[in-house]
């Protein structure tokens, strides 16, 4: 899986490091993943899994994370300013970032993407559905939530005995097991000796912390997306586990009440990660969706 460099992408001009993997005649998927995380974090099987149904994969590092640009030079986000609803503080938002997202598919020559994203990359793709609604075929929106306040709460408590990321590789590796497994789903095993060699991976391809703090930001400032939603008229599909402790389910049932049309999936024990054993049932769900979407209304890639 050859890692690609997209130049010059969006408004911003930004660079993103990205896979494309499939058949390229095959209908896109373009996947967005959620804050902190990189392109890695959309596990090489599951991506098997959307190619063996005949679908093009493409996944990216948002801005901030991994080998797409960083922003050291803006200043620090004053996050309880930014609760109070003075924004002038964050560097950027979530209509930026999907901004990025569209400007890499100008970069691929793709007119219309299916659009999956999860945890903060399904903001991101609700987002892009909302600004860009003809860049979207259909949008599957995992993990996440609306921004509405109260909905889709996390449990802090999980997070409690992690202190802050250290910079040392192997004290880094075994901090983000440590919180992996706090964020794991607990109706399915918790692979370790992956989750190390995952957690390696993140480390040398560039983990920033304050580039997870301007995204986090990002979140913020951009409110709810529950009106927008509720305009769309797009195929959708909103997957969410029942044991997720980063975002409640009810942010799932929200979203999916939102959207007009939308088809919940609700998989029990599933927490905030992919398992293993649900990569096959998520991949059918996404696939049947884009089946659905390119029959109903066939689009140009």
């Amino acid at each position: 899986m050859p890692e690609l460099r997209a130049l010059d992408v969006g408004p911003s001009k930004i660079e993103i490091a990205y896979e494309d993997l499939g058949d390229p005649a095959a209908p896109p998927v373009l996947l967005i993943m959620g804050g902190g995380a990189q392109l890695i974090d959309w596990p090489d099987g599951f991506c098997r899994e959307l190619v063996d149904r005949g679908l093009r994969v493409i996944r990216f590092d948002n801005r901030d994370a991994g080998r797409s640009t960083h922003l050291p030079d803006e200043p620090v986000p004053d996050f309880a300013a930014i609760r109070a609803g003075d924004t002038s503080s964050a560097p950027y938002t979530l209509s930026d970032m999907a901004a990025d997202a569209v400007g890499l598919l100008d970069v691929l020559g793709i007119a219309g993407a299916h659009v999956v994203g999860a945890s903060m990359g399904g903001m991101i793709a609700q987002v892009v559905a909302i600004e860009h609604p003809h860049r979207v075929r259909s949008l599957t929106s995992m993990m996440s939530t609306t921004g509405e306040p109260g909905v889709g709460e996390p449990d802090f408590s999980v997070f409690a005995d992690l202190g802050a990321p250290p910079r040392e590789r192997e004290a880094f590796v075994e901090w983000q097991v440590r919180a992996k497994r706090a964020v794991a789903s607990r109706g399915f095993g918790f692979d370790a000796d992956a989750a190390a060699e995952q957690a390696a991976r993140t480390h040398d391809r560039g983990y920033d912390v304050l580039g997870l703090q301007r995204q986090g930001t990002a979140v913020v400032a951009t409110g709810d997306r529950t009106p927008g939603l509720r305009s769309l008229r797009v195929p959708a599909l909103v997957v969410h586990g029942t044991a997720d402790p980063v975002c409640d389910i009810g942010g799932g049932r929200a979203t999916a009440a939102a959207v007009p049309g939308a088809e919940l999936v609700v998989l029990e024990g599933m927490g905030h990660h992919l398992p293993r054993e649900l990569w096959p049932v998520i991949a059918e769900h996404i696939s049947g969706l884009v089946r659905r979407a390119e029959q109903a209304a066939p689009a140009e890639a």
